[in-house]
This record gives C-alpha cells, structure tokens and sequence, in this order.
C-alpha cells in the first residue's frame, strides 16, 4: 500500500489496522519515507536528518521567506522541533510540555494538551526545562513529560489515551528526551545523572502503556538485560563477551545504584537486525575520586534488541569519566561506509568527549576513532587495540585530585557536541555537524549522595578554546571512513541546534544568536541565507512539503545548558555548572522567546 500524498486520517488508520501491520514501524517507516512528511524527530529511524525534498536548493534559498510564525507562549529553552504528518503539524514546549495540532491549511489549532505537572520537579532538572520533542505512530502523539509521565495522545483529537510513570522525581528522576517508536513499541530514557539517578531505558507498548521491558546502565548482568557470555564488547583488538558481573567488577560497593548512565539522549534503530542503538550518560558523581574503577556501563554505546531489550554489544567510550562527557549523543546509522578499502554498514556517533566513531553496526567492532575538534587535549588518542582513550595527566582531574582546579581542559563539560544531532547526506556520505569549540577550569570536590538533591562535586568555567578563531563553535563536516574533518566553518557561539541536508545542495542550522543559516553541502563556506528570529536557537531544522511547496521550519527560545543563564535568570559565572560565565555574552544577542518560524520560497 502507498500513502497518498495528504496522508489522510482514513488511510493511516486503515493502514495501522491492516493485520500483519499492527506494529507500528511499517506505518512510520511508510511516512518517513515520504519526504513531504517529517515524521520522526530526526527525520527516519536511522538519524539522518536528510531530505530528498530539493525545492528549496542552493540556486534560490537565498530567496527564502517568513511563510508563518507560532508561539508555544513559553519562555525557556526549546529543543528538538516539529512533526508533519500530511496536512497537520505538532508541535511541543518546554515545561509545562504542551503540545499544539495545527492544521498547515490555515495554521488554525486544532487542539492543545496542556498537563498538569507538579512544578517541583523543575529544580531537579539539571540545565534548564527542555523538551526534546514528540513521536508519533498507530493514531497517537507521545509525549514524554518531565515529570517522567509518558503519555499516548489521540491524534485527531488532543484526548489522553494512556498516561504511565516512568520515574520518580523525588529520588531526582526527570526526563528531557522525545520518545521513540520502534516496532508496537515506544522507547524512553531517564535524565538525572547529577542527583545520583541510575540510568534505564525501557519500552512501553504503544497500545496499553504496558511496560515490556527495563534496562539499566549499571548493576547487576540480569538488571541490564546483559549476558555475560553473548553481549560483546571490543577487546584486545576483537570483540569478546563481557563476562560476569562486568559492571558490578568496575564500582566501589554499591556505588553502582546512584552511578548515573542516564539516557536522555536520540536513540536509532535498524529494522533488518531489530537493533537499537542509544548512548548512556556520565556517572555519578563527577568527582571522580570518590568512585574508583571504569564505571562501567556508563558512558557506553549499547546495541539492544528491540523485542527483549537484551544488549548485543556494548562500547565504552571514556572509562572512569573525568569530566561529565556525557555519552548521550545520538548515533546516525549509515549504510556502505568504507573504512580502509572495505565497506561497512555503521553505526557514527559523535561524542561529547571531543571523539567522532564509527563502529560496525552489526558486530560492534571499532572502525574509527577520531577528534573531530583539533583542540580536544584531555586525550591524545583511542587506541584501537583497546578501545580506550590515552588520558593526559595534565588534563586528569582524577590525577591532579580532589579539590584541585586542573585548568584549560579541551573540550568543556558541554562536550565538543552536545545533544544537538547532526545530520548524514546520503548523497556524499558525508556528516554535518554542529559542535562546540569550549574549553574550562575543573576543581572536583567530596559530595554525600542524598536522594532528590545535587549530587555533583565539581566547579566549572567554560572559555573559548584558546589559540583558535576566538569563537565558541564550529559548523563541520565530516567523513566518518576517515575520521576527518573535510571543512569547517567558525561561529561566534556554540551551534546549538540540530543540523539539515537536503537534495537540494542546502545544509541549514541555527545560532545562539537566533540566526538561521544556511549553506552550500558542498562547501559550507559559502553562506548562502542567514536570518534573525526572534531568539537563541538550540532547536532543531526541520522541512515537509505541503500542497507542492516545501518548507523549512525551526525552534528558537533561548536556554538549555548554553543558554541557561538567559533562560534561569543565573548571575554568577560558575553558576548553570560553568556555562553562564561562558556564555554571558549572549545577553548581547538574544532575547528569551518560544517561536516555530516557518520558511518558504515566494
């Protein structure tokens, strides 16, 4: 069956109710597929953020224009973006979370869900109140609140179908990350790794709001749907089974049930070999001397099987983090990659380390690993018959010690790339990417774990990287066969929003300053469109196609952890873990705001 171009509301019902397709991934894949739909947060289950659309191409997007505006009404920060599905946009906001339908006919909304959230939870997310988006599948918009609460919302109505609990934001359980459909299944996270929250993902069924299953980062094999003798990870230069007990082995007592590895971040999914594929966070606490040991599985690339959540294989990128470099990040799924000669399907991520990878998708082996910012000095490269990082002493906290400020650390807790996704072009097999050019000042300190309050146990400031363009971020692209960086393109701030390529030749991102950019995907230094809206975008560029005109749509609403100062009212330079003093010159800049603006050509 092929879905008309309108995607009516008869035919996608028809379609979920046709036997054999009960599941949700033909439907989705169906309308991802169709590229006048953006059906997914990153545009496919595969992360692309890709377009075959080439309406909009690098002849005329110079020519772009405001087709329409909308504001959530919210004023904090505003991350991921909006889903298309036909002739109907939604589209989130930070907390409180709602959620706008509205029609593309006359911009007109259909409904609102607004929920009714205990505003406690707020001082128990980290770095400002962000949403990063919705999901859709089988007639129903999920929504994951931050309030942990997961619910199914009926898509041509706004009613709440099902609502479940996720977490408990007494013991510091939040969540950030969009939901994800794979199969009759949606996949969420947790957020918390600065209260001591031990990290899961799990799946509900996207029908009953039954939870099919829960694994977690750390502990015991059995909690992490881990077999010790069938999971994988890199060893020795080939994969070897983890073995018993192999987070339990890496903690201090029982330092692993407040260990972190949490996992707000995107998640991807190959359907030929029913595989997930997610990052999980840093352990806690970042003062690293007060948990000994490599912390496993957080900081970790996981491969699970969608149906029972059993990990495949598992890579841990930074062992004994050092210095909250979060493993959120999502991971693109690429096909014929060729690494030395020989092609392999991958799986590339992006790490807040500073290290862009490329792994096989299938085995888990390591293929590359590479800096994909020259200034990251904290290691000096990934052994590639290990998998593990050379730490440079310097640049050690764990080494200088507790209560010691070890200085000019490259790249800053913020990471070279944050969770701002990039984008793969199919076409050149090429990765574009938004990252950050930030380095800072360290000083971890002793922290006592209480349940539902900080747990951090480090002091930060953040600074452009030195000896560079004096700016704090870069626009680049990336070859993942090669682990190079093929061009690079110099912002004043952090480029803090997910990237887009598209067939026609555009790649397109936004700035903390509020500027929508876009450029040639064959030479990004040619900026061929730029314009101000009204506020910081950490949000991400999306584009559909609706009765033969292609649009471009994007968040901006100043916040998230760049943004926090603006966002939160913060004053003082450590304050928002360092970023505000870093930061504080996006006062200049920017104004709070909570806009989707849409773009078109005349």
């Amino acid at each position: 069956m092929v879905l008309t171009r309108t995607c009516t509301w008869g035919v996608l019902l028809g379609l979920a109710a046709l036997p054999g397709l009960a599941l949700a991934n033909p439907e989705v894949i169906k309308l991802s597929q169709d590229a006048k739909n953006w059906a997914m947060q990153a545009g496919n289950m595969q992360n692309h953020r890709y377009s075959a659309l080439k309406q909009i191409s690098t002849d005329n997007v110079k020519d772009l224009r405001v087709a329409w505006t909308f504001s959530t009404g919210v004023l904090r920060g505003h991350e991921g973006g909006p889903l298309v599905i036909g002739d109907m946009l939604y589209i989130h906001s930070p907390f409180p979370n709602k959620v706008f339908a509205i029609a593309l006919a006359d911009q007109q909304i259909k409904w609102k869900y607004e929920p009714k959230q205990d505003p406690t939870v707020i001082p128990v997310m980290c770095c400002d109140t962000v949403n990063r988006g919705l999901a859709y599948a089988d007639g129903k918009i999920f929504l994951q609140q931050a309030d942990t609460n997961l619910v199914a919302l009926d898509a041509r109505t706004g009613k709440e179908l099902w609502k479940v609990k996720n977490g408990d934001p007494k013991k510091g359980e939040t969540n950030t990350n969009a939901p994800h459909v794979f199969k009759d299944k949606v996949i969420t996270g947790i957020s918390g790794g600065e209260f001591g929250v031990r990290g899961y993902v799990a799946a509900y069924d996207i029908k009953t709001g039954n939870q099919v299953w829960k694994a977690y980062s750390t502990g015991p094999d059995a909690e992490m749907l881990m077999d010790p003798d069938k999971t994988m990870t890199w060893t020795d230069g080939r994969m070897a089974p983890v073995g018993r007990d192999s987070s339990l082995k890496t903690w201090q007592g029982d330092q692993w049930k407040i260990g972190g590895g949490t996992t707000w971040g995107w998640y991807s999914y190959d359907p030929k070999l029913n595989l997930m594929y997610y990052g999980s966070g840093n352990p806690s606490t970042w003062n690293p001397t007060q948990r000994p040991g490599d912390n496993k599985w957080s900081m970790t690339i996981w491969a699970r099987d969608v149906d029972t959540g059993q990990a495949k294989w598992v890579y841990q990128m930074t062992p004994h983090d050092e210095w909250d470099f979060d493993g959120i990040n999502e991971m693109i799924l690429a096909d014929g990659i060729s690494v030395k000669g020989k092609p392999h399907n991958v799986v590339v991520h992006f790490d807040r380390n500073g290290f862009g990878y490329t792994l096989d998708r299938t085995s888990g082996e390591l293929l590359v690993a590479a800096k994909y910012d020259p200034k990251v000095n904290w290691a000096t490269h990934v052994d590639m018959k290990t998998g593990r990082p050379q730490v440079v002493k310097q640049y050690s906290t764990q080494a200088q010690g507790q209560d010691v400020n070890t200085k000019g650390v490259c790249p800053a807790a913020l990471g070279s790339k944050d969770q701002q996704p990039a984008a793969y072009n199919p076409a050149n097999k090429l990765f574009y990417v938004p990252t950050n050019h930030v380095c800072m000042d360290y000083e971890p300190f002793k922290v006592e774990y209480t349940a539902g309050q900080p747990f951090v146990g480090a002091t930060l400031s953040m600074f452009p990287a030195p000896g560079s363009h004096g700016g704090m971020g870069n626009f680049i692209v990336w070859d993942a066969g090669t682990g190079k960086i093929v061009k690079s393109k110099p912002e004043k701030f952090s480029v803090w929003s997910g990237a887009l390529v598209t067939a026609g030749g555009v790649a397109c991102y936004g700035t903390l300053e509020g500027y929508l950019k876009c450029v040639d995907a064959n030479d990004i230094s040619k900026e061929l469109y730029k314009f101000k809206t009204p506020s910081g975008i950490i949000g991400n560029v999306n584009t559909w196609e609706y009765k033969g005109k292609q649009y471009i749509g994007v968040l901006s609403g100043i916040g998230g952890w760049a943004g926090i100062g603006l966002a939160a009212g913060l004053e003082k330079d450590t304050d928002g873990l360092g970023a505000v003093g870093g930061y504080k010159e996006l006062k200049n800049y920017t104004e709070l705001g909570g806009v989707l603006t849409v773009f078109s050509l005349p």
